[in-house]
C-alpha cells in the first residue's frame, strides 16, 4: 500500500515569525495522522519552519533547488544548502516555474538527478495548461513532462521520488478537475511509468498526488480514487485548520 502524503507548497507567503507559528499549529492539527505530511516554506524561512517541526512526525521541504552544489548563481540555492537545513523533500518543476521562470524538462531532470545525489526526495509536478486541455493535449503534455523529468533516473532513483499531477487550470483558479479527470490523468501516469519506463513494480510504488485546489471539502472524494495518493496544496496549507482537514481527509 503508498502511504498517503499531503504537502503544503506555501509558495512566497509568510514571513519567519510567521512561518514559525503556522508550522507549530500545523503540528498540532495534523498530530496522529495516517498521511505522510510535509509543509514546503519559503527558503529564508527554513531553519525556523525546521526547528518548530524538530522531532515531530511533520517533514521540512523547499520549493526549488539549483542542479549545481555551487557557483556564481546568485539567489539559487543547491541541494546540499538544503540538506544542511534540514530539509527532506523538495517540489520540482512546478508550473509556475515553468510558466514564470523558464523551467523546462531538461532544467526539472538536471533538479531531479541533483536532489536525489544529495539524498532529497523530489516531488516532480507535471500538467497542462487550459489552452493544452481544450487542445485534447493532456496526454501528451503529461507524459513529456514525466518522461523528460525522469530521463536517465534508475528504477531505484525512481522509487524515491514523488508525482505530483498539477492541472494548471486548476491552481488558484478555484476550479478543480473532477475525480473522474484527475483519476484518469492519474491512471495515466502511472501506465507511463509502467509502460515506457519502469514496469509494474515501481509504477505501483510511486506516489502520485493531485494539486489543483483541493480543500478540505473536496478532498475525501478525490482521495478516494485509486490512484491518487495525496495532495499538493496551496493556498490551503496556510492556515493549518484548513490543512488539517486535507490531512484528516
Amino acid at each position: 500500500m503508498r502511504q498517503r502524503i499531503i504537502a503544503g507548497n506555501w509558495k512566497m507567503n509568510k514571513t519567519i515569525p510567521e512561518a514559525a507559528e503556522l508550522a507549530k499549529g500545523v503540528v498540532a492539527a495534523t498530530a496522529g495522522a495516517s498521511a505522510e505530511v510535509v509543509i514546503c516554506p519559503t527558503y529564508v524561512c527554513l531553519p525556523a519552519v525546521g526547528e518548530a517541526i524538530k522531532g515531530t512526525h511533520v517533514a521540512l521541504g523547499a520549493q526549488d533547488l539549483h542542479w549545481e552544489k555551487s557557483g556564481a548563481f546568485t539567489g539559487k540555492v543547491s541541494a546540499d544548502m538544503l540538506v544542511s537545513a534540514g530539509v527532506k523533500y523538495v517540489i520540482i518543476g512546478h508550473s509556475e516555474q515553468r510558466t514564470y521562470f523558464h523551467e523546462t524538462n531538461e532544467t526539472v531532470n538536471k533538479k531531479v538527478k541533483a536532489a536525489l545525489a544529495a539524498g532529497l526526495l523530489p516531488i516532480v509536478c507535471v500538467g497542462e495548461t487550459l489552452s493544452e486541455r481544450e487542445a485534447g493535449r493532456t496526454e501528451a503534455v503529461v507524459e513529456d513532462h514525466v518522461v523528460g523529468a525522469y530521463a536517465g533516473l534508475s528504477r531505484d532513483d525512481a522509487l524515491k521520488t514523488v508525482i505530483a499531477y498539477e492541472p494548471v487550470w486548476a491552481i488558484g483558479t478555484g476550479k478543480v478537475a473532477t475525480p473522474e479527470q484527475a483519476q484518469e490523468v492519474h491512471a495515466f501516469i502511472r501506465g507511463t511509468l509502467l509502460q515506457r519506463l519502469y514496469g509494474a513494480e515501481v509504477a505501483a510504488a510511486v506516489r502520485v498526488q493531485y494539486g489543483g485546489s483541493m480543500k478540505a471539502d473536496n478532498a475525501r472524494e478525490l482521495l478516494a480514487k485509486p490512484d491518487i495518493d495525496g495532495g499538493l496544496i496551496g493556498g490551503a496549507s496556510l492556515k493549518a485548520a484548513d490543512f488539517a482537514g486535507i490531512v484528516k481527509a
